[in-house]
């Protein structure tokens, strides 16, 4: 199985406490942030991960190879600009010909795929978003779904007013199936939740939301690593 693991981001919140790294290459419980989301999708039987790069992608590159290492296979792909979280999937189009997943590289994450799989499966989805209950509302991208978990809106960040119906949003993981890459913006930058999966709605294309409390962990600030640190110590 194949996945795209973004990590072409700039971390620019995170810097001073580690300059001239990678957000992808923080350091947690002994190892860089994407070799912990490398290990868990190989736990779930992805062989193939595809790594989009930016700022010094040369540490990404010299740690992890070619991925035999590692036990897969790795094909990453420079961005000398960046191109936004849907626009990394351009220069990988033509490998995934098969249902795939998209993970954000800065998020730690314990995620069963095995799970989330199943229920895309079930749904029968073209794409389906891990989802989860947020406490800032008023600052996040909001997911409404209806009575089946089908996608219907997204309320981009900032919102106009109170958003009443909804206070989910995006937990960073996805499943999409090749089909929907037809519809890939062809202007760059291109991002998944303020232009690409809106598009998709208007293509008629069945969403869904995956519900999960599973733990998933934005660790792009000094605040939010240090606390994904505090909690991987208590779950272990």
């Amino acid at each position: 199985m194949k996945a795209v693991i973004l990590s072409a981001g700039l971390g620019t919140r995170i810097q001073k406490s580690f300059p001239n790294t990678p957000k992808v290459m923080l350091p947690i419980a002994g190892k860089p942030l994407l070799e912990h989301n490398i290990i868990n999708l190989k736990k779930y039987g992805f062989n193939q991960i595809f790594i989009n790069l930016h700022y010094l992608p040369k540490k990404v590159k010299n740690y992890f190879g070619d991925g035999k290492n590692f036990g897969i296979k790795i094909v990453y792909s420079l961005e000398p600009e960046l191109f936004g979280t849907a626009g990394a999937l351009v220069n990988f189009k033509k490998y995934l010909t098969e249902t795939f997943v998209v993970i954000y590289g800065d998020i730690f994450m314990t995620l069963n795929f095995e799970k989330m799989l199943s229920f895309h499966k079930e749904k029968k989805s073209q794409g389906t978003l891990l989802i989860h209950e947020t406490d800032h509302p008023n600052d996040s991208d909001l997911v409404a779904i209806d009575r089946n978990n089908q996608i219907y809106k997204f309320y981009i960040s900032p919102h106009k007013g109170l958003v009443k119906s909804t206070n989910l949003s995006s937990a960073g993981a996805y499943i999409l199936e090749p089909t929907v890459l037809k519809f890939l913006p062809k202007k760059l930058p291109s991002d998944f939740v303020e232009d690409f999966f809106p598009k998709l709605l208007k293509k008629k294309i069945k969403m869904f939301g995956y519900i999960s409390s599973e733990f998933a962990k934005d660790v792009g600030t000094p605040q939010r690593y240090e606390e994904t640190k505090r909690i991987i110590q208590l779950l272990k």
